[in-house]
């Protein structure tokens, strides 16, 4: 079974949005960008909302989780994939799936009730913080980043 050639994974809470349709795409090179969201997953006007943001030449797929971990090692090394999901419990579960994640920007986390500000586009609550450090038990590299030129920050040293 091959590996899927995931370029880069984000965490973003509004998934796909003209930052990241354009200038994350743009810097990865990617050709293929997969949305990883059960809700999204059956919801035509959300995909056609995001498929509006994203150029002509970049397909888009949008899988539930499970879908994901059950597709994702078919892929074609051609494709060349950038991974959204929402929040770092979706990410987990991928993770733990078996779907090759190694690198992970965190970019977009809202501000919530319950939640704490650690960076200027992210804030967590417990269940989150819980999940990055499963994450980085398991060897994913976690980077806080709005957009690629940015300095990176590991999100495990902002959440202890």
């Amino acid at each position: 079974m091959s590996q899927p050639n995931i370029l880069l994974t984000r965490i973003d809470n509004r998934l796909i949005h003209g930052q990241v349709g354009v200038t994350w795409v743009n810097h990865l090179g990617a050709n293929l960008i997969l949305v990883a969201n059960d809700a999204v997953s059956t919801d035509p006007v959300q995909q056609n909302l995001m498929e509006m943001v994203v150029p002509d030449t970049i397909a888009t797929r949008f899988f539930s989780i499970q879908k994901t971990i059950e597709v994702i090692h078919k892929a074609s090394p051609r494709q060349k994939i950038f991974l959204v999901v929402k929040d770092p419990q979706d990410l987990e579960k991928l993770v733990k799936g078996g779907v090759p994640i190694k690198q992970v920007n965190v970019g977009n986390m809202h501000f919530a009730e319950g939640k704490v500000q650690i960076s200027s586009t992210v804030s967590v609550d417990e269940d989150d913080k819980r999940a990055f450090r499963e994450l980085a038990a398991l060897g994913v590299e976690l980077d806080v980043r709005r957009v690629p030129d940015e300095r990176g920050q590991n999100i495990v040293e902002l959440i202890y």
